[in-house]
């Protein structure tokens, strides 16, 4: 542009600043419509797998009485938190489905919002419990937290998550909305071309690095209550609390995944069958890390460190964290290095009447 200057009468320099400009707009416009038609084209494909998975269940035959044994009624829910190793541990499902016999099901909300319509909470909680054609089914998406006893249901699925660390978290996703990951390389995110790192945004109060951004894995296990995304708020964390102990099955955290997917496959072996050693020894395609992401500094911690979201969403963290080292330290025994699972560890005695 300087060149332009120099070789340029004030008006066609005008004139070209503004045809630039147009150009510009012209190609987020088009990268706009491409993203819409891949997302219709995905929803697309998605309906057409679906009609085929029916059809051949008519073709096969339906179920007798439409009733599934007990080890095939069953529907994990795995709202997963953005940036918590959610895809990693996904893949690892995908990786699973077709050799332990159940389906995987990508609940994909427009613009991923978290928060569901009312209509939709009742579209889906009747999906995910009349759907037999899908069960045993393992559902994920960015979701939060919904309560299917509020809706009527006795049966209800079992939830599952991770989470992480609040400030590796937030910067993870920062990098990521800038560079990608490496699952995806050539796919365009939304702040492409902002070449700021962690730690400028947060020395010049940037929005994509406030404090504020933190607010994000209590809401999900909060679930859809208005006051659960009332960012700061004091009962949604106890509300958090309280549902990842009464309402969860097992909440692992990122940092220690390993054990988490070891957990699952003590517990859920339906499912997660051969999960532990496809993840030490497999080809590690399940795996995904954030491109060009920098550790942020000592100065920049302490600056987040010192909001009261962070001191609360550390303190979800935290409980998360003793909690999972609480079952965990129940479940495994560790020999010369590694875990292995505790056997089972009772049995039944002075059992009256005495048969004949």
């Amino acid at each position: 542009m300087g060149l332009l200057r120099i070789m340029l009468p004030p008006k066609l320099q005008l004139l070209a600043v503004l045809t630039f400009g147009v150009a510009v707009l012209f190609l987020e416009n088009q990268i706009q419509k491409l993203e819409e038609s891949r997302g219709k084209l995905e929803r697309a494909i998605a309906r057409h797998e679906v009609r085929e998975i029916e059809q051949r269940h008519t073709i096969d035959g339906p179920r007798q009485d439409a009733t599934l044994d007990e080890d095939d009624d069953v529907v994990i829910i795995y709202n997963r938190v953005p940036k918590t190793a959610s895809t990693s541990f996904t893949n690892i499902a995908y990786d699973l489905c077709a050799k332990n016999k159940y389906h995987v099901l990508h609940i994909n909300t427009t613009k991923n919002n978290p928060v569901m319509s009312l209509q939709d909470q009742v579209r889906f909680v009747k999906n995910v419990t009349s759907w037999k054609e899908m069960k045993p089914g393992f559902y994920h998406g960015h979701i939060s937290y919904l309560d299917f006893a509020k809706f009527g249901i006795k049966k209800k699925p079992i939830y599952i998550n991770v989470i992480r660390d609040p400030i590796e978290r937030l910067v993870s996703y920062y990098y990521f909305l800038r560079f990608g990951d490496d699952y995806r390389p050539g796919l365009r995110r939304r702040k492409q071309g902002d070449k700021k790192t962690f730690d400028e945004c947060v020395a010049a109060g940037g929005s994509d690095c406030a404090p504020e951004k933190l607010w994000l894995q209590i809401p999900f296990f909060c679930g859809h209550g208005s006051e659960c995304w009332n960012v700061g708020s004091r009962w949604a964390l106890e509300q958090a609390k309280y549902n990842l102990i009464n309402e969860y099955f097992l909440v692992g955290v990122t940092e220690e995944l390993e054990d988490f997917i070891m957990l699952l496959e003590a517990t859920l072996p339906r499912f997660f069958r051969g999960a532990t050693e496809l993840y030490r020894t497999g080809k590690k395609s399940h795996l995904r890390k954030t491109t060009e992401k920098k550790l942020p500094t000592k100065e920049t911690i302490a600056k987040l460190q010192q909001s009261e979201i962070w001191k609360m969403e550390n303190e979800f963290y935290e409980f998360a964290l003793e909690q999972f080292q609480f079952v965990r330290a129940h479940a495994v025994r560790e020999k010369d290095g590694e875990l292995y699972i505790l056997a089972q560890n009772f049995f039944y005695e002075k059992i009256y009447p005495k048969s004949n």
